[in-house]
């Protein structure tokens, strides 16, 4: 039977273009869902259908390790493992099941998912507390993983520190990047990844993080791995960070630590000819190995909050006045502007009276007293009338030609400019008009409005050593480039300080005389050419008095600058003076002292005598690629002025 007319037409026009009609409806609808799927949601299913066959894991790189200056490899590396998740592969039931595993609530594992899906949901990514997991965990994640759907293990690189001390805020720590982080780093970094947040690593970060390396791996319907993709042939390698190699004595920098103690102090120790960092330590400090692999949130907060401040450098942050160790750069200042001549002989009755004031001499009557003879007993009195004589500004000037008022610009992050004053200054913390002259005498022995830093007067004790060559301080002294194949020295300022030498000269034959007959003298057992000031400043808000000692040695061709110092601890020749010997003496004659306890396991023991530190006890196995006795690193000459020096020094 036949459905079309007798004439053999499918019928009324009508009819044919309602057919017509109809299969253009169902052409356009089937080629709009063709063009959805393929061009509009085209790489959205590309990218499940990739996710369920290969998938792309970004491998950790090491981060570069760190040398002191004998090639001793300080900060290692040790394999870990860490969990990751891809957030897309994961369920309710994986939640629910490693929630178990590592002993976490599912709600934090939840917002570390949200928090790398909205990243890439497609990618994996480190969770907080899937780090550095141990064996248990990880036997009970390949035990469980068909019931794991997203859930992987990776090798995980943490930091291994190989020597019996911290150097915490010399080395700095390494912590998991901050949300705030994510938005400002770019595409170098994901959720989980570690970045430097202090010292060395923070500063060098972009040197020591190395690249990431991707590797494909085909993968089963859960999202695990089940064989490597290509042989590994399409897998792009990482790179490792760069290795630094720093200036840091690490006998020297143990010893400092343990001698602070549990004292709020500082002691910084620079090689004069060149600025290297030779020992940093301040205290409190915290453990550094406590921040390396897994670090709870709970203790990184008990840290932070810690009364007694352990993330705070003592070293490059505080302003402390800086006490009698002021004097020796009121002596260059004054004889270089010619306020006093190395025969001027000012007079001290016990103190100086400045109008209705009457200033104390804490060292009794000393008479008619010239400038060397005034440094060797630090009387007040002669600084007081030196400070008058110079005025706010050559005071300002001079003093700013150290270093003093100004960041010193260390390759650490954290540093503080100190506080050096000005006219404008007073004008603004006094009000015009409010404040005399009689501050010039505080300044001139090194109280009232002065604070510097214990590294900012350091880099000054290095240059009066240097005969006035100021170098930058600095941690690194050199960089190998895994990338290069090849070692590079780090460039860092020095300038020369427009000051007679003349002066220089004068001023270290005093500092000599404050060991060897001054408040120094308990360092001439030693039987080494010290120069150095002790220095007891008064604190504020009726604390107990800052304890100084600044030093270089040997006289001739310094090779160190020290400077110790201890909140609260009185005179410096009490407390500050018995440290820097001890570490002198570790220094020059590499002996540890009988009374400090050494039980590090990378170094030989004491006994009951002075230990003498062989080659084989400072240089464990594992050295750096261009490990090597320490080689003096020569310093450029630094041209003097073509002007003459005095003029040069007139205020600008």
């Amino acid at each position: 039977m036949s459905l079309l007319p007798s004439d053999g037409t499918f019928g009324s026009a009508q009819r044919q273009r309602i057919f017509r009609i109809v299969i253009l409806a169902i052409s356009v609808i089937y080629i709009g869902r063709l063009a959805w799927l393929q061009i509009i949601q085209g790489n959205v299913y590309k990218l499940k259908a990739e996710a369920q066959a290969i998938k792309q894991i970004s491998t950790e790189p090491f981060r570069g390790m760190v040398y002191d200056r004998n090639g001793r490899a300080i900060v290692q590396n040790a394999p870990g493992f860490s969990i990751t998740v891809t957030p897309y592969e994961f369920t309710d039931s994986a939640c629910s099941r490693l929630s178990r595993i590592l002993g976490t609530d599912v709600a934090t594992i939840w917002a570390d998912v949200r928090k790398s899906a909205a990243y890439n949901k497609f990618a994996p990514a480190k969770i907080s507390s899937g780090r550095d997991v141990d064996f248990e965990v990880i036997a009970a994640i390949e035990e469980q993983r068909d019931s794991l759907p997203g859930v992987d293990l990776i090798v995980d690189p943490k930091r291994l520190y190989a020597f019996d001390g911290n150097a915490s805020h010399l080395l700095g720590y390494v912590r998991e990047v901050s949300e705030r982080e994510l938005a400002t780093l770019g595409d170098a970094y994901a959720p989980g990844d570690i970045t430097g947040k202090a010292g060395i690593e923070m500063s060098y970060e972009a040197n020591v993080r190395g690249q990431k390396g991707l590797q494909f791996v085909a993968v089963n319907k859960n999202g695990q791995r089940v064989a490597s993709f290509n042989d590994g042939k399409s897998d792009l390698p990482g790179l490792e960070g760069d290795d630094l190699y720093l200036g840091i004595d690490t006998d020297v920098q143990e010893l400092a630590e343990k001698l602070l103690g549990n004292a709020r102090g500082a002691v910084v120790a620079i090689d004069p000819r060149n600025g290297e960092i030779i020992a940093l330590a301040s205290k409190p400090d915290f453990n550094l190995r406590n921040f390396t692999g897994k670090t709870s949130q709970k203790y990184f907060n008990q840290v932070f909050r810690d009364p007694e401040q352990p993330f705070f450098s003592r070293v490059t942050q505080p302003v402390y006045a800086p006490g009698s160790t002021w004097k020796p750069v009121m002596a260059l200042m004054g004889l270089q502007e010619g306020v006093i001549t190395p025969t001027t002989r000012l007079v001290c009755a016990g103190g100086y009276r400045y109008g209705n004031r009457f200033a104390l001499c804490h060292g009794g009557v000393h008479g008619l007293i010239d400038v060397s003879y005034a440094l060797k007993v630090s009387c007040n009195s002669f600084f007081y009338q030196v400070g008058l004589k110079m005025g706010v500004e050559k005071f300002h000037y001079y003093a700013a030609l150290f270093g003093f008022g100004q960041k010193t610009r260390i390759d650490l992050t954290e540093e503080g400019p100190g506080i050096l004053p000005s006219r404008a200054f007073m004008d603004r913390r006094w009000g015009k008009g409010n404040w005399t002259d009689y501050a010039l005498m505080n300044w001139g022995i090194g109280q009232g409005e002065v604070q510097v830093t214990p590294l900012q007067l350091c880099a000054y004790t290095a240059a009066i050593a240097n005969d006035g060559v100021w170098c930058q301080p600095h941690a690194v002294r050199e960089i190998y480039s895994k990338k290069l194949k090849k070692k590079y020295s780090t460039s860092y300022e020095s300038r020369k300080i427009p000051i007679e030498q003349k002066w220089f000269d004068l001023v270290q034959d005093a500092l000599s005389g404050v060991i060897e007959e001054g408040t120094g003298r308990s360092l001439k057992s030693l039987n080494l050419s010290i120069c150095g000031k002790t220095g007891t400043a008064q604190a504020s808000r009726g604390k107990p008095d800052q304890s100084w000692f600044m030093c270089f040695a040997p006289k001739d061709n310094p090779r160190i600058a020290l400077v110790v110092t201890g909140e609260g601890k009185g005179f410096g020749a009490s407390f500050a003076v018995p440290i820097a010997g001890k570490l002198l003496d570790l220094f020059f004659n590499r002996t540890w002292p009988a009374d400090v306890p050494r039980d590090s396991t990378w170094l030989k023991q004491p006994g009951s005598t002075p230990t003498k530190i062989a080659e084989q006890d400072t240089l464990p196995q594992q050295r750096g690629p261009f490990a090597r006795p320490y080689k003096e690193r020569p310093v450029a000459p630094v041209p003097r002025p073509t002007v003459p020096v005095a003029s040069a020094a007139v205020h600008r």
